[in-house]
Order: structure tokens, then sequence, then C-alpha cells
């Protein structure tokens, strides 16, 4: 299942996708940075551990640098895992506006494999719409990449 949900003023990512692959694998390929590197950017100073600071570093766009700025806020070890991520600069319209929303991950075991849901929350309106169009299509092409590289962690 792939949708952009709604709140009142501000919009949502939810991309589902079920893995034949145990959540311990997949929490392995979504909680590794060499690993987040394969299927999404490397990241930079990233572990698993609530409160800690990290940073993905994209396309810099008119005023802003392109770093993404992000926190870990939740962990349950094989369940989930959350983190803030805020980007963007005031002076930029569209790519590179700013940004302030929270990466959702979460895992539940099913017969055979994991229901993966991914829900990348909060995009205001219209400020947020080039990156929620941008983002909502480059979930949907990362999520099944993360099957794939868990694939090769048997």
């Amino acid at each position: 299942m792939n949708q952009v949900a709604s709140r009142p003023g501000l919009r949502d990512i939810v991309v589902e996708e079920t893995l034949a692959h145990a959540p311990e694998i997949v929490w392995k390929a979504l909680t590794t940075g060499a690993l987040i590197g394969r299927w999404l950017m490397e990241p930079k100073g990233f572990e698993p551990v609530e409160g800690k600071e990290f940073t993905f570093q994209t396309t810099p766009a008119g005023e802003w640098d392109g770093v993404i700025r992000c926190r870990v806020l939740q962990v349950v070890p094989n369940e989930s895992i959350a983190y803030a991520w805020k980007g963007g600069h005031p002076g930029n319209v569209g790519y590179g506006s700013p940004l302030d929303t929270v990466v959702t991950w979460t895992l539940a075991k099913t017969e055979g494999g994991t229901r993966l849901r991914l829900v990348h929350a909060g995009f205001v309106t219209p400020t947020n719409d080039s990156a929620l169009k941008s983002m909502g299509e480059g979930w949907k092409k990362v999520v099944p990449g993360i099957g794939a590289i868990a694939q090769t962690l048997h």
C-alpha cells in the first residue's frame, strides 16, 4: 500500500511492503549505517540510539546546504524506529524549502516475512508540495530496495 495521507494542513507519505525476511534481518538493513547508504544515502553519525543526531547530505539548492538534520526519537529493536528529518532554508521555494518532518519505520512479523511500513509525516502544504511529491515517489522506490539489501544479509 502506498499513499499520501493527510491531516489538517499536513500531509504524510505512507509506504508499505511485505518483505520475505525476518524482522531481525530487515531491522539490520534499517539500522546499520553502511546498509542505509546502500538503499538511501550514507548517514553521518547514525546509531539506533534515542537522542542520537545524524545527517544525510543531498543536493544543495539555493541557500540550503543540502544537509538533512536528523535525531533519533524512538527505538524499539526489531519493531520500530522514528527520527526527526529536517532540512531546507526559509529563502528557498519549492525544492529546498524548510522541512520539519518525522520518519517512522514499523516492522510487523508475518508468516514468512515482515510487513514494513514507512510513514514520513508532517509535510506542510503548500510549502512542502515539492518535497512531498519527490519524496513520495522516492520512498516508493526505496522501500522495496530494502528487501534487496536484506536478501544479502542471510
